[in-house]
């Protein structure tokens, strides 16, 4: 990335130097380092991107910025005091969700049994108790993580070893 008086420059796009000069739209790749350098460009590395699931960004100094790992009460000076939910909320949260969804198409068993005493295939109870079970690994998981870092390792292989999120049951 080419910077010049603190702002970034496109490769293919024309700008003004601060003397007034304008540049042609080419310019930056056909120049050499040398006549960069005389009108103050510097060339920086660009940005690795980051995992904007779980970090906000980097700082001035090249380190991750994570997002908010836990919940937090935030008391404006003015109005009611509300609570910032955090990446462990959202994530059991997000589990929760899941857990229903592959429950719900297997719900009307459940309610038959309760409303005609007509027993819930094994099949379907096995699965069932199996979706409830990852769901309740997966939590307890999630909630005993201590940073960011860790939250994001549960769900990503670290190349020898995969992720230590349980699978989902497949019905």
């Amino acid at each position: 990335m080419f910077i010049l008086n603190g702002k970034s420059l496109a490769p293919d796009s024309a700008f003004t130097a601060p003397d007034g000069t304008q540049y042609p739209s080419n310019w930056l790749r056909l120049s050499s380092p040398e006549e960069k350098a005389a009108i103050g460009i510097t060339e920086v590395p660009d940005e690795i991107p980051h995992d904007q699931r779980y970090f906000w960004g980097y700082d001035s100094d090249g380190n991750l910025i994570p997002k908010q790992l836990e919940d937090e009460i935030i008391t404006p000076e003015e109005g009611d005091s509300y609570t910032q939910t955090g990446l462990k909320t959202q994530h059991i949260h997000q589990t929760k969700e899941t857990a229903n969804t592959l429950l719900q198409p297997t719900d009307w068993y459940v309610i038959r049994k309760l409303e005609r005493d007509i027993d819930v295939p094994v099949g379907i109870a096995s699965y069932r108790a199996a979706v409830i079970s990852v769901s309740e690994q997966r939590e307890t998981l999630i909630s005993s993580v201590t940073s960011v870092e860790e939250l994001k390792s549960l769900y990503e292989s670290d190349g020898d070893n995969p992720p230590a999120m349980p699978e989902w049951p497949r019905n």
